[in-house]
């Protein structure tokens, strides 16, 4: 009986082991996949990422994104395109892309949809990115250790994804051993990023 509700569970989600052919793994699972620059929780089942971790340092910025785009990645189940057309969710970054623009390597690596989350425009362009801002002004003093964890809807788009509710995310500041913890709803901005700031052990 299980094994026929998670039969049912992939068909209706629409993931298959398709594109796994040296990977015997079930597909749909939550997997951690480190890069050379963050490590992820991915829900495949949901098609984003659960929590993503990466040191933000003092680094030159020497490349542009110009026009990348995001791309899958052949042995994980993720979000793509589809999932962002005609809606007002953006292809949010996780791990930011100016914080890593000192290689085009490390920049090309933040594009992967493992690094993406659905949200609100006008969040991801706001108070989302200027806290960024912030933080890569904050990392010319001294390291970061920056950890998001994403909250969901029980919202599924068309093409699979599951529509996140919020973010969390926590700053830790290693040389002062101080933290700072933000809480952003997925919704339009209502005030300055700095008025998010919550509560670090609720």
């Amino acid at each position: 009986m299980k094994t026929l509700k998670l039969l049912i569970l992939l068909t209706a989600i629409g993931c298959s082991n398709e594109g796994f052919p040296q990977d015997p793994r079930p597909c749909c699972e939550d997997v951690t996949v480190e890069t050379g620059i963050f490590t992820v929780l991915y829900s495949e089942s949901k098609q984003q990422p659960i929590s993503l971790t990466y040191l933000s340092t003092d680094r030159p910025k020497n490349v542009d994104r110009g026009s990348m785009n995001f791309y899958t990645e052949r042995d994980y189940y993720t979000s793509d395109n589809n999932d962002y057309k005609s809606n007002p969710y953006d292809k949010g970054h996780l791990g930011p892309a100016d914080t890593f623009s000192d290689s085009y390597g490390n920049l090309r690596q933040t594009f992967t949809y493992l690094n993406c989350a659905l949200q609100k425009d006008k969040l991801n362009r706001g108070a989302w990115r200027l806290l960024e801002e912030q933080e890569r002004k904050w990392d010319d003093e001294q390291n970061l250790e920056i950890t998001i964890e994403v909250e969901f809807t029980d919202s599924i788009l068309p093409f699979g994804a599951t529509l996140p509710s919020g973010f969390i995310k926590h700053i830790k500041f290693l040389k002062d051993n101080t933290s700072k913890c933000y809480y952003f709803p997925n919704v339009d901005p209502t005030k300055p990023w700095e008025e998010y700031e919550v509560d670090c052990n609720d």
